[in-house]
């Protein structure tokens, strides 16, 4: 990711889905969703974005904005993101080292596991757009500004557990990509372990231990976590019968599906669904 020339940081707006796939950059990334949803992988976490999501994620930390696929296949249909990009050093290699930045360098370094900013954020979201249409020092103020103001006094959740494997170029990266997106069009049926072993191009028992070793967690674990990240949107956006959508979102046992939604949200789905859409 090129900074352009004259500017020492990117901000950028986009309108279309952009690096939609599993990825990683020396840049640290902040990023606020004005309007889109879908599925965001961050380290070893999954979860729901939609509109009002603000993260900042760390350098080469491997992550993936998978938008719905709703945004790519109707054109009438859009997203709206602005996205920071900076190097930890684009202000100088002693600037964090300051005693007046300590509670920037200790964000950055939690931003390492992925940071979920909660709260009252839309006193940040003014500093986004300014940095859009500003020059000169202010760009820079600004954005010390903002990663003070979230280090200060936001409300913030780290998503993942540690930094996990970034593999070892294109051709691991596109493999890593191929599994995802497979997973994430087929999850509300049986995948079987030969299946998605094919899609990654391996035997199915090395399939096993590349995932866990890849994401941190099991295949079957992952699936999970997919199946219940679609539960829980459909719970906020229908009224659909959280029975219809248990068997609808791939599980074949309600008891399994319950416990499983229970041990991943912390709620019930009758629980949650008042919570989200309060």
């Amino acid at each position: 990711m090129a900074t352009q020339p004259g500017i020492s940081f990117e901000v950028r707006r986009d309108l279309v889905p952009v690096n939609n796939r599993w990825h990683c950059h020396k840049e640290v990334e902040l990023i606020y969703i004005a309007q889109g949803s879908g599925t965001l992988l961050v380290g070893d976490h999954v979860r729901n974005f939609s509109a009002g999501t603000l993260c900042l994620i760390g350098a080469d930390v491997p992550h993936y904005w998978r938008f719905d696929d709703r945004y790519f296949e109707n054109a009438d249909v859009s997203i709206d993101v602005i996205a920071i990009h900076f190097l930890e050093i684009f202000w100088g290699k002693e600037f964090l080292v300051l005693p007046e930045n300590n509670s920037i360098r200790q964000l950055l370094e939690r931003a390492q596991k992925g940071i979920l900013i909660q709260g009252r954020i839309r006193p940040l979201i003014h500093s986004f757009e300014y940095l859009l249409h500003i020059d000169g020092p202010y760009r820079i103020i600004t954005l010390i500004a903002l990663l003070s103001k979230i280090a200060g006094w936001a409300e913030v959740l780290l998503l993942s557990s540690g930094k996990v494997p970034t593999g070892a170029g294109v051709l691991e990266e596109q493999r890593i990509n191929a599994v995802y997106e497979y997973s994430m069009k087929h999850f509300k049926r049986k995948i079987p372990l030969h299946e998605i072993a094919r899609v990654a191009s391996v035997s199915p028992n090395a399939f096993c231990r590349y995932f866990k070793q890849r994401t941190r967690k099991t295949y079957s674990q992952f699936i999970t976590e997919l199946r219940i990240g679609y539960v829980c949107k459909r719970l906020v956006e229908t009224d659909a019968p959280v029975k219809l959508l248990c068997y609808e979102s791939g599980f074949n046992n309600s008891t399994s599906f319950h416990r499983c939604f229970k041990h991943i949200t912390g709620k019930s789905p009758l629980s949650y669904q008042k919570t989200y859409r309060t």
